[in-house]
């Protein structure tokens, strides 16, 4: 393919909006049916711990699978193969899970849909730290989470919906999210067409201005990713407030779902908001993060409606930050040789922690909510710690290299 031929025939900002519309119809696909796994399993004869198994497994999955499909995309740069093969496979899995009939095959298809966004999901990032080099990277992944965060409470309304016209019959009510899907397929494709090279929106001198030796990543990359992955562990599941809520009778169950649409609107607002301030003060606006993770089980573990109420959009809040802002930072520390992989890496660090953050709010929740707060007000301390000490010693090494010339 010749450099003529390979030259984006689309804008950079036409470029990171187009993939933000593709995430948008992405996430109303996989989120409207993650609304509903549970339950649809449950009607297939799954008990509690058979749907932890099946979801855990899945999450499994879309972490470890990033180890192989990161470091892949890095080395053939084909990060238009990946993404639309991760794509694809969302798109085939989850208008079927409605009807799988037996609890084995639904399994698989709940699995599979993980495997899709594992598969695509470096690859995409990869593609959009390229196009978004020359127009602020915090702000072209801020606007790629707003997006995000629509399809997010699209789909879930629109599944809730469709079981409500069909006296909840999940076939037609997950099928239906095949429209978005081959929607999302097409674009992907057509993307593709108008910038079959995504490289070529970073500048070379830009791209290799910091080589990095062949299987390795930037030390930075590790303290930034012990970082997040801290804050992580202070950081409770949407799935541990929700049961709060409901356990303590604050809300009823049908207003829990509308409550998380509002706490993704926040998540959009904050993403936006966070991204154009990263790239005007660069990864400082990060030390606000592990604040407002702080603050969330302060409010969101009370047992009164307009505390846990402004917990849980300061959980939105957090989650916008961290979609947007986390992945603009990596973009910055990491050559582009390296992105698919590197995001891969970061994607597991802060996956795991996550996980185990989940499992110390849950245990923490059952034995004292007292303890789960200072446990998270540590955890956020702890994060600020590594954050400051990072900064610290960045700038010791930079005083000791000598000017150009010297």
């Amino acid at each position: 393919m010749t450099a003529a031929n390979s030259a984006p025939r689309l804008s950079a900002w036409r470029f990171v909006l187009g993939f933000g519309v593709v995430s948008l119809f992405g996430d109303f696909v996989y989120e409207g049916a993650r609304s509903v796994t549970g339950p649809v399993l449950a009607t297939l004869g799954a008990s509690a711990v058979v749907v932890g198994i099946v979801t855990g497994v899945g999450e499994a999955a879309a972490l470890l699978l990033r180890l192989v499909s990161g470091p892949l995309a890095d080395r053939s740069r084909r990060f238009w193969s990946w993404a639309i093969a991760g794509y694809a496979i969302t798109v085939l899995a989850v208008p079927l899970l409605g009807y799988a009939g037996v609890l084995w095959v639904a399994s698989g298809l709940v699995i599979a849909e993980r495997v899709g966004k594992a598969v695509r999901s470096p690859a995409k990032d990869a593609i959009l730290s390229f196009a978004t080099s020359g127009i602020g990277r915090g702000r072209g992944f801020a606007i790629q989470e707003a997006l995000d965060q629509v399809g997010a409470i699209i789909g879930p309304l629109v599944v809730a919906g469709m079981l409500l016209i069909t006296g909840d019959d999940y076939g037609p009510s997950l099928a239906v999210l095949a429209i978005p899907g081959l929607i999302a397929l097409g674009l992907v494709l057509w993307l593709r067409s108008r910038a079959p090279d995504p490289e070529a929106y970073e500048p070379r001198t830009t791209a290799t201005a910091v080589p990095e030796p062949r299987g390795k990543l930037p030390l930075v990359f590790w303290r930034y990713a012990a970082f997040c992955g801290t804050t992580m562990l202070g950081f409770a599941t949407f799935g541990v407030l929700s049961f709060h809520m409901v356990d303590q009778h604050i809300l009823p169950a049908p207003m829990i779902p509308v409550l998380y649409a509002a706490v993704m609107g926040i998540d959009a607002l904050a993403a936006a908001g966070t991204g154009l301030l990263y790239d005007r003060f660069g990864p400082r606006v990060l030390l606000a993060l592990p604040p407002i993770a702080a603050l969330i089980p302060v409010f969101a573990f009370t047992e009164s409606v307009v505390p846990v109420v402004i917990g849980s959009l300061l959980w939105g809040a957090a989650l916008g930050v961290q979609e947007s802002t986390l992945r603009a930072t990596v973009a910055d520390l990491v050559p582009a040789a390296r992105r698919g992989t590197a995001y891969g890496m970061f994607a597991v660090v802060v996956g795991v922690c996550t996980a185990i953050g989940g499992m110390i709010a849950g245990g923490l929740y059952d034995v004292s909510i007292p303890a789960l707060i200072t446990f998270t007000i540590a955890a956020q301390g702890a994060a600020l710690v590594v954050f400051l000490a990072g900064a610290l010693r960045d700038r010791s090494s930079a005083s000791r290299t000598p000017p150009t010339g010297a």
